[in-house]
């Protein structure tokens, strides 16, 4: 054999196997099969609630040096913010025992009234307290984690309070923390209430404003609301206690050219440092069923026998 039709090329050392494109083809498409699984039939839900549960050890762990620190820093700054805050409490102290004669006189009229009128008794709201352990990390979103979840009862869809106002709601609950979305996530509306005209409007989350805020929409130009407004929730979509304050209207730019006003709103609560926070029953866990009402028996018609 002539040693020109040798084949002088070596062995491969390792087997190739598919080619990168074609792995690169059949993990995008699995990686879109998820995603879409995911959305649509949320099946990877107990994987989630399953690597919450294992990871929390490991959460709380690394939680750890953050609340040292921030209870030393605590701790040397104690001194004059307790000095400061009981000179605030003895003025609000002075204004609130003003006040007391008042707020005391307006409850038992509204209780009169509520009498007369035969209104039924507002519902008993369930409060339980939780902390914020940390920021989501997506981003894209407004979310923070608490520390209580499914083992404490918490129900999904819950309103979420701070010591100013709403903060969000409870929007994923795992077994032992929740996720909240905060009021000025993209995603979230609330139903709301103008205290001054008793208007009713939605209020909607606007990433655009600096350190996130609300938005009026579908107001028209010609409507009756001025910067300063108190908004509160309405109580009409059966998940927020109405009255719980919501927002103050900041800014207002009406338009010529559309018949909608462009309404920017600033959120009571503390939505970028709020610590300690309330989880509120929705009100529509809270309202009795209906009672069921026996079916009125059918007369017999005319000719046949009874």
């Amino acid at each position: 054999m002539p040693l020109g039709t040798l084949d002088r090329s070596p062995p491969p050392f390792f087997k190739q196997g598919p080619s990168a494109l074609s792995k690169l083809i059949f993990f995008s498409a699995l990686s879109l099969f998820l995603m879409v699984a995911d959305v649509r039939f949320r099946i990877t839900q107990p994987v989630r609630s399953a690597l919450s549960t294992v990871l929390y050890p490991v959460q709380w762990l690394a939680l750890q040096p953050v609340r040292l620190v921030r209870g030393s820093s605590a701790y040397f700054s104690g001194l004059d913010q307790a000095t400061s805050s009981s000179e605030q409490a003895a003025r609000r102290l002075a204004l609130q025992s003003l006040r007391a004669g008042q707020v005391e006189q307006l409850m038992q009229e509204n209780s009169r009234l509520r009498k007369i009128l035969a209104l039924r008794e507002q519902l008993t709201t369930t409060v339980m307290a939780a902390e914020v352990l940390y920021d989501a990390a997506d981003p894209y979103t407004r979310k923070i984690i608490i520390d209580k979840g499914l083992l404490q009862d918490v129900a999904l869809g819950s309103p979420v309070l701070d010591e100013s106002g709403v903060l969000g709601q409870v929007t994923r609950v795992h077994p032992l923390v929740s996720e909240v979305t905060l009021v000025i996530d993209r995603d979230l509306a609330i139903p709301v209430l103008n205290v001054r005209t008793g208007a009713r409007s939605v209020a909607y989350g606007d990433t655009s404003q600096p350190g996130g805020g609300l938005e009026l929409r579908f107001m028209g130009s010609n409507s009756d609301v001025q910067q300063g407004d108190l908004l509160t929730t309405s109580g009409v979509d059966g998940v927020y206690p109405s009255g719980l304050p919501v927002a103050q209207i900041s800014k207002i730019e009406r338009r010529a050219e559309s018949a909608f006003a462009k309404i920017y709103c600033t959120p009571r609560a503390l939505v970028t440092g709020a610590r300690h926070v309330m989880v509120v029953k929705p009100v529509s866990a809270q309202i009795p069923a209906r009672p069921q009402t026996s079916e009125p028996a059918v007369a017999p018609k005319k000719g046949t026998p009874k």
